[in-house]
């Protein structure tokens, strides 16, 4: 008889059960003693001798029987697709140390479900709702392109249908693929109305697919802040959205604008007008202008205005600087987008700089950077630059991570006051 080794075999399993598995991973199944996973994972092996323990929702129970076995028994654990692709793999690893596991994949069901949809997932936000709730990653999905949903038993396609539905969240076209790789194999696309009422099998993946042109729904908010709102609380365009100036990196630089009530501020290359909304609050009654010349962003800054419940923005559509001359002298100046007229656009915003005033630059490379730089050096001499690096923690199964937002620099210049020395 031999002796079981200290290892445990963590095997990937699609719809076709264990037909559809190497012949090595085959041949440790059907030796194992003691075989691990979730009961419709192990519903696919009906062909296993071996003893079933279902693995539920109490993961220190199975940590614990794993320990109590591990060196007694030949053990494996069966997953759907690719164990380590938002399956237990890393959670156990993790727990009990990757010396004592061997993963043999199978092709993830995420994968197939793309590719039935012919869709890359290069950039889609993936989650896998039995461990996120979709509650709690609606504003993710908000401003996503592309969204891949490991459903759950409460959060399947139609009730995923009706959530977004009642979020305001309508404007992605919804895939729903059923046993992938296997005989009764089935996708199903429509609208988000029309499969709301829909049954599916209990094996399925949901791809979300953004229409063409559609704008983000903003986020719900019971009380907005006076500065430092959440991103996804601004109406966005695509493919823009993640180019807003994030709200951590807005706080500092409307504490660098140093903005006053009745105070004159201007936004240059405003986009949706997050900064210029939120200068508003601070300066009010002073009013903020917030200048754009995309035509789409004019219009969500509009739409913003309203929602923020702002009066004192005006937003004015056209381009920098030549629309200065009809605006009074500012204040403060925000400016989001030098394009490729750096010199002359701060040259301009410089030049209608109240003395006394602040002016903060934001660019996002280091060619812009350089080259904002250098204009604000020889205007104002001293230069105050900010490279500022935000992480986001993010929870994945029981782990906090974080996730990077890209870097950006800040620029600050003052503009000293009438009679004071440079």
């Amino acid at each position: 008889m031999s002796i079981p080794e200290p290892r445990i075999y963590i095997i990937g399993v699609g719809s076709d059960g264990l037909a559809g598995l190497t012949s090595r991973a085959r041949d440790l199944l059907l030796s194992a003693e003691v075989v691990f996973g979730s009961e419709p994972t192990l519903k696919l092996l009906p062909e296993l001798q071996a003893e079933r323990r279902t693995i539920g929702a109490d993961w220190q129970e199975t940590i614990n029987a794993l320990t109590s076995l591990l060196g007694r028994k030949r053990l494996a654990i069966v997953a759907s697709g690719d164990p380590l692709f938002y399956g237990v793999a890393r959670y156990l690893c993790d727990r009990l140390g990757k010396e004592h596991f061997e993963v043999l994949p199978h092709v993830s069901s995420m994968q197939l479900a793309f590719a039935r949809v012919k869709e890359t997932w290069e950039e889609a936000y993936l989650t896998n709702l039995q461990t996120h709730p979709l509650e709690t990653v609606l504003d993710r999905i908000r401003i996503a392109e592309t969204v891949g949903l490991f459903t759950s038993e409460k959060e399947g396609p139609p009730e995923i249908a009706r959530t977004l539905l009642a979020r305001g969240l309508d404007y992605f076209r919804m895939y729903v693929c059923e046993n992938l790789g296997g005989p009764d194999e089935r996708v199903t696309q429509g609208e988000l109305r029309d499969l709301q009422d829909m049954e599916f099998a209990p094996l399925n993946v949901v791809i979300l697919k953004r229409k063409p042109g559609r704008p983000d729904r903003p986020a719900p908010v019971a009380r907005f802040r006076p500065f430092g709102n959440p991103d996804d609380v601004f109406a966005q365009s695509r493919p823009k959205s993640g180019l807003i100036t994030q709200a951590e990196v807005r706080c500092i630089a409307l504490a660098e604008m140093a903005i006053q009530p009745a105070g004159v501020v201007w936004d240059i290359g405003a986009g949706s007008g997050s900064v210029a909304i939120e200068a508003a609050r601070l300066s009010d009654p002073g009013p903020v202008y917030a200048i754009e010349q995309d035509a789409a962003d004019y219009h969500l800054i509009l739409a913003n205005a309203e929602a923020f419940g702002v009066s004192n923005l005006h937003a004015i559509h056209g381009i920098a600087p030549d629309v200065f001359a009809d605006l009074p002298a500012p204040d403060a100046i925000f400016v989001g987008g030098c394009g490729h007229e750096v010199t002359r656009l701060l040259e301009s915003a410089w030049e209608a700089l109240r003395p006394g005033g602040n002016m903060v630059v934001n660019v996002a490379t280091l060619e812009s950077l350089s080259a904002a730089h250098a204009v604000l050096k020889r205007l104002a001499n001293s230069v105050r630059v900010l490279l500022i690096n935000i992480a986001r923690g993010t929870e994945q199964l029981e782990t906090l991570r974080f996730e990077a937002v890209n870097p950006t620099f800040l620029l600050h210049v003052g503009k000293p006051s009438l009679g004071s020395r440079v």
